[in-house]
């Protein structure tokens, strides 16, 4: 592990700093729990302002809504506590799922209601006539170290998003290249065109997450759009490049001539590509659009499969130049905060987002956490166990903190080895160090050791949640306060009910959830196999643009669960083709009307056969194996369509033709990859 570098030397002094301020001030108006003002600074600190204040705002929401929620139902079902524990695990339950289908720096005032409530309330049923006190004390030294961490943060050394925004855009430029020069020379699959498939996938997720909190980092409304539109356009890379490289597969099977002057173009893209990311991009571009169109075959030469290739891998080379000059401007207009932009890539089908929510998978996973703190709530109560209320605590922030991932467990025994970290440390603190003195200034000394090296590991994404964990459960363990009054029964009967709420909650957790990322994966698959099928049907454009949208933001989620293979059919790629078949139906479906009765009659059989497949892949379960049939009737509307080249290549309609050729080229390509093409001459 490298050193911390000065960076992460001043983000550590000023999140201690700002833990100190807000301890102090809570001592100074001998608010109950001073050290929750000093956990919160540890939760909301982040490098960069945006994402600070970002969080500090919504921590305090979540935890407004949470005490409200508390004052509400506390005081009427005391004396039921059964039914207190149902509604809580209910609202838990709610808010768990809302906080899953936000995918925005926003979810966090969800995730924070989620587990607020069963925090404040939960500890108040022995003495209910004080839930407003407590639900105003818990708000108040939260809101505390919130703004504690948010004033430090913004007027000490303030560190920009945006910068960092730019690093893991280049990152993923990077990353681009590789996967599209691999592209470029024809490689479908392989070990280094799968890890950076998931790269790319993983980075534009991560980005959009990011782009959300830019919002409160100054940055200009023209700025976070083109960010935005930015975004977009890396993930449309992915299923354009994968259907480039299965045409120059294709093309360059044994048996099959590489057409002149492909393979020159071919390797001057791949270096400009490979250009400095701070070059003008537009400055060889028109000449390689010229290149392209100078090589497109002729109106009567599209009659044979070879053309009919060389036509479909020119189209997606002018698609993938222009995206590229697209992406790459956008870049340099973000680094410079000034520029204007004409988009090069444009297609009636992009110009929306479409979030996919898997909400079967979110329902299950929001209803385990509640049904997990609602067992919990339930053992606590029939034992009578006193300080059980914190093994319930704990245990909720645990399962709603890691309800989104696939595989929760590992994470909550993560928070179980920090959790006891933290009791070590706090008994250590208060038992052996702090007697020795209690002056305010002594405490910052003595803290210094334990909290400064902590925030060194927070700026480091893999420490930054162990870290996290491990400040957060000290500071609580800790139970600093006005007074030293430590007693190590009630500490160890308090704390160590805590550990053993976490550690529960992970068992059940694990017996209710066995199912892990390819599960998920499954799943996504399957969704993804009915939207092909509704391809297929007449749909409105804005109709069209959802799909496109919906299933390339699946694709997203989907591509980064998949382990990196060097498999020709691993379900990644499988996934992208999966994707390419519903945008070939999209493009056949809308063209098929403009077509004479006999060639509209072979496209709908096509269509329909398609549908058919992807329906017996849904009533099974499982991918099934592509009918031949269905290569015969494709194969039949190419032969068809490169007949009326021949009969009269210059009759009316010759883009539309071109237009359905490219996409039964696609959609062969895409549903038997690496088989014979029909006469390949």
């Amino acid at each position: 592990m490298k050193l911390p570098s000065l960076r992460d030397w001043i983000f550590s002094l000023k999140t201690f700093l700002a833990g100190m301020l807000a301890l102090y001030i809570a001592f100074y108006f001998d608010l109950p729990r001073p050290y929750w003002a000093l956990a919160s600074v540890y939760i909301v600190s982040n490098p960069f302002v945006g994402a600070t204040r970002s969080k500090a705002l919504y921590r305090a929401l979540g935890t407004v809504l949470g005490a409200v929620a508390s004052v509400a139902l506390v005081p009427p079902f005391a004396e039921m506590p059964y039914l207190l524990s149902a509604l809580i695990a209910i609202w838990t339950s709610v808010f768990v799922y809302i906080s899953i289908s936000t995918r925005a720096a926003r979810s966090y005032v969800f995730l924070l209601a989620s587990y607020s409530l069963s925090v404040i309330a939960l500890p108040a049923l022995s003495n209910p006539l004080s839930i407003f006190d407590v639900a105003v004390a818990r708000t108040e030294e939260i809101t505390l170290g919130i703004v504690c961490a948010s004033i430090v943060g913004s007027v000490l050394f303030p560190n920009r998003l945006a910068p960092t925004l730019i690093e893991r855009t280049d990152s993923w430029f990077g990353e681009a290249t590789l996967y599209l020069k691999e592209s470029l020379a024809g490689r479908v699959a392989g070990a280094l065109v799968s890890e950076s498939r998931q790269k790319m996938a993983s980075s534009a997720r991560g980005f959009e997450f990011l782009l959300s909190q830019l919002a409160y980092d100054h940055a200009s409304p023209v700025i976070l759009a083109r960010s935005e539109e930015l975004q977009g356009r890396m993930e449309l890379i992915l299923p354009i490049a994968s259907a480039l490289a299965d045409i120059l597969a294709a093309a360059q099977r044994p048996g099959s001539d590489t057409p002149a002057g492909i393979g020159e173009l071919l390797r001057d893209i791949g270096r400009w590509m490979d250009a400095p990311l701070s070059d003008d991009p537009e400055r060889e571009a028109p000449l390689l659009r010229v290149r392209i169109a100078q090589l497109e075959p002729a109106r009567n030469e599209l009659t044979t499969w070879k053309a009919a290739l060389l036509s479909g891998a020119l189209w997606r080379l002018r698609q993938l130049v222009d995206l590229w000059v697209d992406c790459r401007t956008l870049r340099l207009i973000i680094v410079h905060e000034r520029g204007s932009w004409r988009p090069r890539f444009r297609h009636w089908r992009v110009g929306t987002r479409h979030a996919f929510l898997d909400r079967g998978l979110a329902l299950f996973s929001a209803f385990s956490a509640g049904f997990v703190i609602f067992v919990l709530s339930c053992l606590w109560i029939a034992s009578g166990w006193q300080d059980g209320a914190a093994a319930v605590s704990l245990g909720a922030i645990g399962v709603c903190f890691f309800a989104a991932l696939d595989e929760p467990v590992p994470m909550m025994i993560t928070f179980v080895k920090c959790a006891t970290m933290g009791v070590i440390i706090s008994a250590f603190y208060l038992f052996v160090v702090l007697p020795n003195g209690q002056d305010f200034p002594v405490l910052v000394v003595f803290f210094s050791f334990v909290f400064v090296p902590l925030g060194l590991l927070l700026p480091r994404p893999k420490w930054a949640l162990r870290s996290t964990l491990v400040s957060l459960t000290t500071a609580t363990f800790l139970g600093i306060d006005s007074a030293y009054d430590a007693n190590i029964l009630n500490f160890l009967n308090a704390n160590l009910a805590g550990l053993a709420g976490v550690l529960f909650a992970s068992l059940m957790t694990g017996i209710i959830r066995p199912f892990g990322a390819e599960a998920a994966a499954a799943r996504l698959t399957r969704s993804s196999w009915r939207d092909v099928i509704l391809s297929g049907s007449t749909l409105s454009v804005a109709q069209q643009r959802d799909l496109n949208a919906r299933m390339l933001d699946r694709l997203m989620q989907l591509i980064p669960r998949a382990a990196p293979s060097e498999d020709y059919t691993h379900s990644s790629i499988e996934s992208l083709r999966d994707m390419r078949i519903a945008l070939n139906k999209l493009d056949l479906r809308r063209l098929s009307g403009r077509f004479s009765e006999e060639l509209r009659v072979v496209l709908n059989r096509v269509l329909d056969d398609v549908r058919s497949h992807y329906e017996r892949c849904v009533e099974s379960g499982h991918r099934q194996r592509v009918p031949l049939t269905l290569a015969i009737d494709v194969d039949a509307a190419i032969a068809q369509i490169m007949g009326n080249f021949a009969a009269d290549p210059d009759a009316p309609g010759y883009k539309l033709r071109k237009g359905a050729l490219h996409a039964l080229i696609g959609l062969r390509l895409s549903l038997f990859p690496g088989a014979a093409l029909g006469n390949a001459s």
